[in-house]
């Protein structure tokens, strides 16, 4: 129930009800996200220029029927690995307070990034492996549509009313949200996240993609989505209201989403610096079809 009128409520959080059966935008969120990021990737594999430096390659490193099951897995893995991650991280003590919450309550929202990205990062690695294609090319190309993801999601966090910002009483655009016991004016943290993190970053990422092929440094495109979540999510921590306390001697110094930047950031680093000292590829890489026949054979 609400404790105080919002100053945004033009859009209900459930779209529509028939029954027990109710659909929310945020659910709908990642639905598209999902949908939006296949049609991306198979875009950017349907054109194997951008993925080499040969004038006329004959293939990008994955085809049509890799990109669906890995995007499957992917998805399995942002539900899975966002809610796992999201109890371990910020709500431990459910685990033995409200055991079956760890799972019904996924409807009310409570996904953390870091976990979705572990559990997307293990179906990367399964894939890749089974089907025998290079493990950056497939980060490359997942990294490169996940913005979308992102953007939608924060907005759905919007219209939720949740992960709201720190009180801002003398921000022009602050904000009430309806579910805060305060009752404060606060800043639209959400709309920042969705902004850096998902239209910026996608944007960045794309120019890099198609102006200056830069799928043909395998890693580059991972290592700057990286970097840049990280950098992006750690500046916003400074005006959103932290998911949970940390102990007394870092309290208003560092939050838990901060500290979880840090490894994605230096990692990011990493691999930019390694993609931009390794020559890109000049020749285009193709799926084994020993593989190809396999699969044919097991379907």
């Amino acid at each position: 129930m609400a404790l105080c009128p919002a100053s945004f409520d033009l859009i209900d959080p459930v779209i529509f009800e028939i029954g027990p059966f109710a659909l929310r935008w945020y659910a709908l969120a990642y639905i598209a996200g999902f949908f939006l990021g296949l049609f991306y990737v198979l875009k950017l594999v349907a054109r194997p220029r951008l993925w080499t430096t040969h004038a006329n390659p004959k293939a990008a490193p994955m085809d049509r029927a890799y990109v669906e099951e890995l995007m499957l897995w992917v998805m399995v893995g942002v539900i899975v690995g966002g809610r796992i991650g999201y109890v371990l991280f910020y709500q431990t003590s459910a685990l033995w307070e409200r055991p079956l919450w760890v799972i019904t309550g996924i409807t009310e929202g409570g996904m953390s990034f870091h976990g979705g990205l572990i559990g997307v990062m293990l179906a990367m690695i399964v894939t890749a492996r089974l089907w025998k294609i290079p493990l950056l090319n497939v980060s490359d190309a997942v990294a490169a549509a996940t913005p979308i993801g992102l953007l939608l999601g924060r907005l759905a966090n919007f219209i939720n009313g949740e992960l709201w910002g720190r009180p801002a009483p003398d921000l022009p655009w602050a904000m009430r949200f309806a579910d805060d016991p305060l009752c404060a004016l606060r800043h639209p943290s959400q709309l920042y996240e969705a902004f850096l993190e998902g239209a910026v970053l996608l944007a960045l990422i794309a120019f890099l993609i198609w102006r200056f092929r830069a799928l043909s440094r395998p890693g580059l495109v991972t290592g700057v989505f990286l970097a840049g979540y990280g950098v992006f999510r750690a500046f916003v921590e400074i005006f959103r209201e932290p998911d949970r306390h940390m102990p007394d001697a870092l309290q208003g110094y560092v939050t838990m989403g901060m500290l979880l930047c840090v490894p994605m950031i230096a990692a990011g680093a990493y691999l930019i610096w390694r993609s931009l000292k390794t020559p890109p590829v000049s020749a285009p890489g193709e799926m084994r079809p020993e593989r190809k026949k396999s699969r044919s054979r097991a379907g």
